[in-house]
């Protein structure tokens, strides 16, 4: 098996060959089980092997099987759409367009945001404007969108159409807009960026929608990762003075269970597609089959019954506490981001990188994830005390041998 992201040479080591999950540890082929600080990939916001959610994917699977979303629709799918749309507002949104990977649901937001102009007629709104340091996903069209370096010219992924600019302020966009406003169909911003948890700030959002009522491009929130309470609020754009036109979602939408995203639609955005009765050409085979639908319903209702969003403010006060102890580590700089987003920034070397970081606090009994000079941190938000504890403990180990080692 290839393994993402991997290097050949680390193939199947049993460190890193899961063989269980359960709750908020998994249990590796090397015999031992390590607690789960990122949620699987910001996922399982509800821990691992919710008996709910799973019944549910199983019953749709013997009352449904495959059903597809090709010129057609399912009950499955309506009733997925409508308590997503609960959720998210529906006083402000109206359709949902189901897809089956973050990377997938940005393609699709790009297509629909320069169809969406195409439609009334102004052809030069092409440009997607991104972020410098943003994740949106590796296929071809999100992995243009992303804002990291991640081998995009060896790729030859097409960035013609796509600009990035800085997220600390709104400094670079003014400028781009100044010189190319009248090209530019959507701004697409994470509100948390998930290469380092840096969240957007509040005059940035600000600015944003200034921007946005003075040149009129969309606005997307890209909330693959943010979304399900993984920051306090169900959506973190939910806590921004304005709604966006366009909200991602992904990850927490099934509690990780299934290959699973959804773009969801402004009525004003849908408008103009109903109007011209106009047919966005985006379709995947798999995207809002029945089971999926059913990991949705269930997903959001067992948000509810677990009252996972208070428990993860808790998690995130907690987190606090945690991250306040780390920060005295020579070895770290800072900490940041929000809710259960966090990074620990560290003062990197050759010997000290935030994957030898990571492979030591591993080692300590805990699962974390490198980013851009940073550990990042994305634990469930059904951690309780004896998890902080556990976690506190597997970073100052593994800090502190990555320090011995390194010395």
């Amino acid at each position: 098996m290839w393994e993402l992201l991997g290097r050949p040479s680390g193939f199947g080591a049993p460190e890193r060959t899961a063989t269980h999950a359960q709750g908020t540890r998994v249990l590796f082929a090397d015999g031992h089980w390590r607690l789960c600080a990122t949620s699987g990939l910001w996922n399982a916001n509800l821990g691992y092997g919710n008996r709910r959610i799973a019944d549910a994917v199983g019953k749709a699977l013997i009352d449904h099987s495959y059903l597809s979303l090709f010129r057609s629709a399912h009950t499955p799918a309506i009733n997925a759409a409508r308590a997503l749309l609960g959720v998210c507002g529906e006083e402000h949104y109206a359709q949902v367009l189901f897809t089956t990977s973050g990377g997938s649901a940005n393609d699709a937001a790009m297509k629909l945001a320069r169809q969406y102009w195409a439609l009334q007629r102004q052809f030069r709104r092409r440009v997607v404007v991104g972020l410098h340091g943003s994740y949106h996903g590796l296929t071809y069209g999100s992995h243009g969108l992303t804002g990291e370096s991640l081998a995009q010219s060896y790729y030859s992924v097409d960035q013609r159409w796509i600009r990035h600019v800085g997220h600390q302020d709104a400094g670079q966009l003014t400028e781009l807009l100044a010189t190319e406003g009248e090209s530019v169909a959507a701004i697409v911003v994470e509100p948390v960026l998930g290469t380092g948890a840096y969240p957007l700030s509040q005059q940035m959002v600000a600015d944003l929608l200034r921007l946005r009522r003075e040149h009129g491009f969309l606005l997307v929130a890209d909330e693959v990762a943010t979304g399900f309470g993984r920051t306090g609020p169900y959506f973190a754009s939910q806590e921004w003075p304005e709604s966006p036109d366009i909200l991602l979602a992904s990850k927490g939408l099934t509690n990780g269970t299934c290959a699973a995203a959804a773009v969801v639609v402004s009525a004003g955005v849908q408008s103009v597609f109903a109007r011209a009765d106009a047919q966005l050409v985006h379709a995947e085979t798999q995207a809002g089959s029945p089971s999926t639908c059913a990991a949705i319903v269930t997903s959001i209702e067992e948000v509810q019954r677990l009252d996972a969003l208070q428990n993860g403010k808790r998690v995130s006060a907690g987190l606090d506490s945690v991250l306040g102890s780390i920060t005295n580590h020579p070895l770290v700089r800072s900490s940041g981001g929000t809710g259960c987003f966090r990074s620990i920034r560290l003062h990197t070397s050759d010997e000290v990188t935030p994957t030898a970081v990571v492979d030591s606090i591993r080692r300590a009994g805990a699962l974390v994830s490198p980013g851009p000079g940073c550990v990042q941190l994305a634990p469930a938000l059904v951690y309780g005390p004896d998890d902080l504890e556990e976690l506190e403990r597997a970073l100052w180990d593994g800090l502190n041998r990555t320090a011995e080692e390194s010395s």
